[in-house]
């Protein structure tokens, strides 16, 4: 299924990403509501987005769509919603001498995620003026509060959106017990791009999100209980890219390559030297190598590597 991880303290979830069928784990898992009237995110606290490319979104339009159903039962605040904001800059083109090609409503071609939630709320209107005059459901504006990351004493993002180093993390949130920073991380040329680390009494959680090697990154994971990150095997890098047209081939490649962590890379380059006392990997590229490909993680890396699995929990 599509990327999506959940960190649970109490009852209270933090869902990072929504990749294609997540909102069904979310139940499969068993974090859905007790008793009847329970729903999948009655004890959903917060959502927090890592990039806005649609594997880690394309889950967000249904879960908008159908809060009306799937929140009830929830009391209190609304849940936060937490993502990058608009960019402000187009991706540069590459190679640099093609021709630019058509841009998608040139009139906002660069939509944060509360951008994106307002063309939602505008494409679903037949749906929520129907059961708001039939049935007296509430907006979906109720059951979300959709904020966008600030970055403005940060970085103004450029058209390469390679981020800099930055001196502290970015404060998200404080939620009773569960602080949530952030940190840019390295998955150019999509920009902004974030991975959270989630601090519990219980121990931290941190989500690298799509990235490349991140200093960043690295500092925000620092002696953590869990890195749950990213990787890519680079022969699959090299196998795709000898399966496409020209044209198509060497950006792909360049980006799987210098936007991605590679497997060789992940233990040694970036869990070790943030002290990270376990590695979990997720969204791995290809899906279908074998588990002992993947353990080869653990070359340089003196914690533990685990190969993640779908629905698979790991306690603190």
């Amino acid at each position: 299924m599509g990327i999506s991880t959940a960190v649970v303290y109490e009852e209270k979830i933090y869902l990072v990403d929504l990749g294609h069928g997540s909102h069904t784990q979310l139940v499969k898992a068993g974090l859905q509501g007790e008793g009847f009237g329970g729903t999948s995110f009655t004890n959903v606290r917060g959502i927090f987005f890592t990039h806005l490319h649609s594997d880690h979104t394309v889950e967000w339009p249904a879960v908008y769509a159908t809060a009306g159903m799937n929140a009830i039962g929830r009391s209190g605040d609304p849940i936060m919603v937490f993502g990058p904001g608009d960019r402000g800059s187009l991706v540069r083109v590459f190679p640099p001498d093609r021709k630019a090609p058509e841009l998608y409503n040139p009139a906002d071609p660069t939509p944060g995620i509360v951008g994106m939630t307002g063309y939602l709320r505008n494409a679903f209107a037949q749906d929520f003026n129907d059961r708001a005059r039939d049935s007296n459901f509430a907006s979906p504006d109720t059951t979300f509060n959709v904020t966008d990351i600030g970055l403005d004493e940060v970085w103004t993002v450029d058209p390469d959106g390679i981020p800099p180093k930055l001196t502290k993390p970015i404060q998200v949130w404080q939620d009773g017990d569960v602080t949530i920073t952030a940190t840019l991380v390295d998955h150019r040329p999509t920009a902004p791009a974030f991975g959270y680390r989630f601090d519990t009494p219980d121990g931290s959680v941190v989500v690298s999100g799509d990235t490349g090697v991140s200093a960043n990154l690295i500092d925000l994971a620092r002696d953590c209980d869990y890195l749950v990150h990213e990787v890519i095997d680079p022969q699959f890098a090299d196998d795709l890219a000898a399966a496409l047209p020209p044209e198509i081939a060497g950006p792909v490649k360049e980006h799987l390559l210098v936007s991605h962590t590679t497997i060789e890379s992940v233990g040694r380059d970036v869990a070790e030297p943030a002290g990270a006392k376990n590695l979990v990997l997720t969204h791995m590229v290809p899906t279908d190598n074998p588990i002992s490909r993947w353990m080869e993680a653990k070359e340089g890396y003196g914690g533990r590597v685990i190969v993640g699995e779908d629905l698979m929990q790991l306690n603190l």
